[in-house]
């Protein structure tokens, strides 16, 4: 039995890396098809009637695991140059405004349609209003270097944004000063706590000998995480703060513990650690969305009650981001229509407690609200390669 199984799943991955591979010229979204190899599984393993544990326990871990490593091999990839200045500060407005103004939005129709109190409402709609850079960024890799650094901006702090406002609402009763007051400390203890964790896992990736070194390095970052968010800290802000400060330590020479760590000497193992962190990122995202997939059923696809909702909710988040790119002079192609949910809405949706969950945020909206948005972002990723296609002849 055991033989099988591991058979499967070797052949999904290489399934999935062909995928990757593809995606570049076919411009679809690989998380379409892995969610589809994962359903199409499903429909396989029914019908053979093998059985197969319950997987939803594993869905979480993945998911965790997966959004970490993504926003770390994001924030490894972006340059904080002076030049980067503006775009950085309009991801930040890009993506405060889309992620907390649409939540407010939706938790407004949730609540006078559906008649629930509005903190559920909220917080039902905040997992909607993330832009999922577990698809946004492997997705963009053959647009242009100013769109792309743009949205690996964008979907890291709208994870970040989304995950932290998530929390706020959950954790407190009641909003208040208080509430707000201890909001800033844990905010003030993750800067902390990133500062000391970064400089502390480039000393050890600078001196460390051994053969072994990047996974460790790995799994200790996995752990600050998973103890961070324990003391409901704010643990997506580290991540992106040591990934951002381990890839830019060119920038940061003047700085007496850079110097320490010989920067240019390290960033021949930084190249390496990128590397490691890719590879893990393509196996773990992978996993997620085809072990997602296979827990999907063809009703909550089809499901015709959600559909009005998840369709309403699409139009709202491209209507609000039309809205938010025109106010800051932004291109609209391709930025407009790359705003995919995925990853994220998948962990915060089942984040939400039973007592503060809503009837109509269900799994059947969440499926096809992530299915639509991904479908959307390949339309217009599809589009602005035919338009490149086209100013290219006219040039030549």
């Amino acid at each position: 039995m055991a033989l099988p199984i591991i058979i499967t799943i070797c052949a999904l991955i290489i399934i999935a890396y062909l995928f990757d591979l593809t995606a570049p010229k076919t411009r679809i979204p690989s998380v379409i098809l892995l969610l589809t190899s994962g359903w199409l599984a499903k429909q396989i393993v029914d019908f053979l009637g093998i059985k197969i544990p319950d997987l939803d326990v594993l869905l979480p871990i993945f998911g965790t695991i997966g959004l970490i490593l993504i926003v770390l091999e994001g924030s490894l990839e972006l340059e904080f140059k002076k030049s980067n200045y503006s775009l950085i500060r309009k991801s930040v407005i890009s993506s405060l405004i889309q992620t907390v103004g649409l939540s407010f939005l939706l938790g407004y129709a949730f609540y006078y349609f559906g008649n629930y109190s509005y903190k559920d409402s909220l917080l039902n709609a905040i997992p909607l209003s993330i832009i999922s850079s577990a698809i946004a960024i492997p997705s963009v890799r053959n647009i242009s270097k100013s769109s792309k650094e743009f949205i690996i901006y964008e979907s890291s702090l709208s994870d970040i944004f989304g995950v932290v406002f998530f929390d706020f609402i959950a954790l407190n009763e009641t909003i208040n000063v208080a509430a707000f007051g201890n909001f800033t400390l844990q905010i003030l203890i993750i800067l902390v706590i990133s500062f000391i964790a970064t400089i502390g896992l480039a000393y050890l990736l600078s001196k460390i000998n051994n053969h072994t070194k990047f996974v460790p390095i790995i799994i200790i970052i996995i752990t600050i995480y998973a103890v961070s968010k324990l003391f409901h800290l704010p643990a997506l802000i580290f991540i992106l703060l040591f990934g951002i400060l381990l890839g830019n330590l060119d920038e940061l020479k003047k700085i007496k513990w850079v110097e320490k760590v010989k920067p240019d000497k390290l960033n021949l193992e930084i190249i390496k650690f990128k590397e490691i962190v890719m590879e893990g990122t393509f196996l773990i995202r992978t996993i997620f969305f085809m072990l997602f997939g296979y827990l999907i059923s063809t009703t909550e696809i089809i499901n015709q009650a959600s559909l009005i909702w998840s369709g309403s909710i699409v139009v709202a988040i491209f209507f609000f981001r039309l809205i938010e790119l025109k106010l800051s002079r932004l291109p609209l192609r391709p930025l407009l229509l790359i705003a995919p949910r995925g990853l994220i809405t998948i962990l915060l949706f089942l984040a939400i407690d039973p007592s503060q969950s809503i009837e109509l945020v269900n799994k059947s909206l969440i499926i096809q609200v992530i299915i639509l948005t991904s479908l959307i972002m390949m339309l217009g990723l599809i589009t602005n390669k035919k338009e490149k296609k086209i100013i290219k002849d006219e040039v030549v």
